[in-house]
């Protein structure tokens, strides 16, 4: 089905006012989102991306709302797992908590743009070239075998090449200044590390669109379904991200699902490549007669992964032990950074987590314990925070 060019226009204009309102209204005034606030928001921008796949789906057609729902939820996930690398990078550059906004927001803004002219060119090489098929099947295929292997790059989000080189080239300052990207310092200006944590991100963006926008052409060909369930599924990651802050490292079995999912797409896109065949070295050019997975199963598949996947996550003793071990490190880190947040309040909420979180470990079966690698040197952070809280106090 066609889309005129007047819904393409509202379509961009209303995702431009979203993203305008976010940052007007939320990010412009610095502050830390509470889980209220957090989750509220979160709710809004699902609902909208739900309403929107309803009008497409009765405006449109039920083919054109089933690639939706199903790119929607796909992406939505990718998007998901997306937020372990950037709490990598934000912990990795001890971004102000306050200051995280901003970051996220840059984030998903660049993000957008960089899908979108992935989707554009992707769209150009499938109409060019139906082969192309055979191309992103084996892309996927190749990420979901490095999502079982662990292969995802996020622990060097601070030290990517782009990052290396803006502080080989520019004077870069070790401090943050509030969430100014440019600084002066004894006269001279200088980049705040605001501006490179934002440079790794955008990095880390430009590679999770040549997985995504794989992934979703899978799904549709539909270029204004690609782009609407691709722009949806980003709306609202900021909020999630904070609803989601220190649960994120208990989805242990998500990497698995995600692989599975992208496998299963990529066996789609593999099996619609032969049945679209021109290719002369394969069936002498001719289309060959296999199996297509229709949308209906398409949904069915990433819908079911996901939900086993969650629930298998949630249940997880080992997954429960993760969660405490890893909130424990970041919470004792985040107290020791002094750079961390300018709010008493704020730091004096990170303690009080901390301290939960200790009774959690020490109430934990050992065996759970000592699977976490970093383990001792977690228990040594808690002491080095509750002594830096009892100095604190003294003061």
């Amino acid at each position: 089905m066609t889309v005129l060019p007047l819904i393409w226009g509202i379509t961009i204009v209303a995702i431009l006012g979203l993203l305008a309102f976010d940052y007007f209204f939320h990010i412009r005034k610095a502050h830390i989102p509470t889980l209220k606030e957090a989750a509220i928001w979160s709710s809004i921008y699902v609902g909208l991306a739900v309403v929107f796949g309803i009008v497409v789906w009765v405006f449109g057609d039920a083919t054109m709302g089933k690639e939706y729902f199903a790119g929607y939820v796909t992406e939505k996930a990718l998007s998901v797992d997306n937020l372990f690398v950037f709490l990598v990078i934000m912990a990795s550059f001890k971004v102000p908590r306050e200051d995280q906004q901003k970051v996220l927001l840059f984030g998903i803004v660049f993000a957008l743009i960089a899908r979108t002219g992935f989707i554009f060119a992707g769209a150009a090489l499938i109409n060019t070239w139906s082969w192309m098929f055979y191309i992103f099947g084996i892309i996927l295929l190749i990420t979901a075998g490095n999502l079982l292997k662990g292969e995802d790059g996020g622990d060097d989000g601070a030290d990517n090449f782009i990052i290396k080189l803006a502080k080989r080239f520019f004077n870069t300052s070790e401090h943050y200044d509030g969430d100014k990207l440019v600084t002066r310092i004894d006269g001279k200006k200088v980049l705040t590390p605001m501006l490179l944590v934002m440079v790794a991100i955008g990095g880390t963006d430009l590679l999770f669109a040549l997985d995504s926008i794989p992934a979703i052409f899978g799904l549709t060909q539909n270029v204004y379904i690609v782009f609407t369930a691709t722009a949806f599924s980003l709306m609202g990651l900021r909020q999630l991200y904070f609803l989601l802050d220190g649960l994120l490292d208990r989805l242990i079995y998500l990497s698995y699902g995600l692989a599975a999912i992208l496998a299963f797409i990529g066996v789609k896109l593999v099996l619609h490549a032969l049945h679209e065949n021109n290719l002369p070295f394969i069936n002498g050019g001719e289309h060959v007669p296999v199996f297509e997975i229709s949308t209906e199963i398409s949904l069915t598949v990433i819908i079911g992964v996901l939900a086993v996947t969650v629930i298998a996550s949630l249940v997880s003793k080992s997954g429960k032990a993760q969660t405490v071990l890893n909130n424990a490190r970041r919470h004792a880190g985040s107290y020791l950074e002094l750079e961390y947040t300018a709010d008493p309040a704020e730091r004096e909420r990170v303690y009080h987590l901390l301290m939960e979180e200790e009774k959690a470990v020490a109430a934990m079966e050992t065996k759970y314990r000592d699977k976490h690698p970093e383990s001792e040197e977690i228990l040594k952070q808690i002491a080095q925070a509750h002594q830096a809280h009892k100095d604190h106090l003294s003061a």
